[in-house]
């Protein structure tokens, strides 16, 4: 309980840190931009941290697209069937998300965002189209948003791997 004693990973550049909020910005911005304008429902709270996790720590094995876009359709999916056959309680939530984890894990495609995409299938209800909109849209925006930014200011290549 004491911990290892390692110390914390060292500080990004303030050059890093500035890119990195820019492209946070640009994506959440343009997802949020494009929801009011075509009023489509493309932004969702865990495309946040999936922002973060993307574009701050691209080479980890959570933030390659198909972690991204897969990660987010299966807790997305697990949401809506718990939601369409089971009646709406604690354990619900609870199994939603327990099953969303084991999927991502069978499949190899965790993306710790993707966890809360069932608890918010239990807030807003939605229908099946969710997966479409904003589920699959928002992620893929996100990893298009990624491909250019990686790939245009740093020497390694992004993603490491696709499918």
């Amino acid at each position: 309980m004491r911990g290892d004693g390692a110390s914390p990973p060292p500080r990004s550049s303030a050059s890093v840190i500035l890119a990195t909020v820019l492209a946070a910005v640009a994506v959440i911005g343009g997802l949020s931009y494009l929801t009011r304008e075509l009023e489509v429902m493309l932004l969702l709270g865990s495309f946040a941290a999936s922002a973060l996790l993307v574009f701050a720590y691209p080479d980890s094995p959570f933030c390659q697209p198909r972690n991204v876009i897969v990660g987010h359709l299966i807790g997305a999916s697990a949401g809506l069937l718990f939601l369409q056959f089971c009646h709406v309680s604690w354990w619900c939530d609870a199994l939603a998300v327990g099953v969303a984890i084991g999927a991502m894990k069978l499949t190899r495609t965790v993306h710790p965002p993707a966890c809360s995409n069932p608890l918010i299938v239990f807030a807003l209800k939605p229908g099946w189209t969710f997966l479409l909109f904003p589920t699959l849209t928002g992620a893929l925006l996100i990893v298009l948003v990624a491909l250019f930014y990686h790939n245009l200011r740093r020497e390694a290549r992004w993603p490491k791997y696709w499918f």
